[in-house]
């Protein structure tokens, strides 16, 4: 008999004896003092006061203040090669944490249970995160910069994987540019995929973008969850890269309209609003048809560069509010 089986044999017996059972992280490991220890980066150039907090419907939410709380969370920028403290206060009535994507920082601002770094209600605890810029190891081979367009959310709600604050609402995006990327014309617009609806609504309360024709959008998508989905703009098309844009001419990276992202991805483009198709309402949705007739559309409604909305778009607008409504 080879090892794998008899291991599987052993494992089996024990399950039936009933010697193996499920017993909470937090149980089977005691508290973890870390010690002062270095974080990522120990001069901060950038710094950030975070506010967790209970909101209506029982959702949870990031906010700048108190008062500001919502779902997505604020949106966090910062500049390739700079730190950032992320000062999180929980005004929240369970424990929280901040868990960054794609950017380094120290086993103390982990913000997981195991590296115990969760907030309880009613504290404080300062994150620090860094990033860097691209470069080559003492081996010769090369390190990728930070820059990119991720996702921040909390890694303790409900489970020691955060799985409660995920579903309630504990997420954002977090955005590292790098010196020379082109800066959208407005805010930037955050949607975030999670079981069949963005920012946990679905349509026709999920969120209409407007803009006017010739502005420059920025769009992160973030998926959150169990599913899978695809990502889809009418009308508008991107460079399947870390900017959305071709890096030249002849550049012959793929142009998308739809991209598949599943639980934790991330990505994020940008488009000239209306180039080459003019004004008008355009959908965003999953391409997953049962997931988009569940309510996972929203609009993108493109003004004319003077800012107008026709009547052809007013009556779009109130078609689209109507079939949603209709749809589930």
């Amino acid at each position: 008999m080879t090892i794998r089986r008899t291991l599987a044999l052993l494992a089996a017996l024990a399950v039936a004896a009933g010697l193996f059972y499920s017993v909470p992280l937090s149980a089977q490991l005691p508290p973890l003092d870390i010690g002062p220890g270095d974080d990522a980066c120990q001069d901060p150039t950038e710094s950030v006061t975070l506010f967790a907090g209970n909101m209506s419907g029982g959702k949870v939410g990031y906010g700048l203040t108190p008062e500001e709380l919502s779902v997505p969370g604020p949106t966090i920028e910062l500049t390739e090669g700079t730190c950032m403290q992320v000062n999180l206060i929980n005004d929240a009535s369970d424990r929280v944490s901040f868990h960054p994507h794609g950017v380094d920082y120290s086993v103390r601002s982990d913000g997981t249970t195991i590296n115990g770094s969760c907030v309880p209600p009613g504290e404080s605890k300062t994150y620090v995160i860094n990033t860097h810029v691209p470069g080559t190891r003492a081996d010769g081979t090369v390190q990728a910069g930070s820059a990119g367009y991720w996702t921040y959310h909390d890694h303790c709600l409900g489970t020691v994987h955060g799985t409660g604050g995920l579903k309630r609402g504990l997420f954002g995006a977090l955005i590292v540019r790098r010196p020379g990327d082109p800066l959208p014309t407005g805010d930037t617009n955050v949607l975030v995929m999670s079981g069949t609806q963005f920012n946990l609504k679905r349509a026709p309360k999920t969120p209409i973008i407007r803009v006017n024709q010739g502005d420059r959008v920025e769009f992160v998508v973030i998926a959150h969850g169990e599913l899978f989905h695809t990502f889809h703009l009418h009308g508008h098309r991107w460079a399947d890269n870390r900017t959305g844009y071709p890096n030249g001419v002849t550049d012959q990276t793929t142009v998308i309209d739809n991209k598949v992202v599943g639980p934790a991805d991330s990505f994020g483009f940008q488009v000239i609003a209306g180039e080459g198709v003019g004004p008008g309402v355009w959908m965003y949705h999953c391409h997953v048809q049962g997931h988009s007739d569940a309510g996972m559309s929203g609009l993108f409604v493109v003004r004319t560069p003077e800012g107008k909305v026709t009547a052809q778009m007013k009556r779009a607008i109130a078609r689209w509010k109507e079939e949603s409504r209709g749809h589930h």
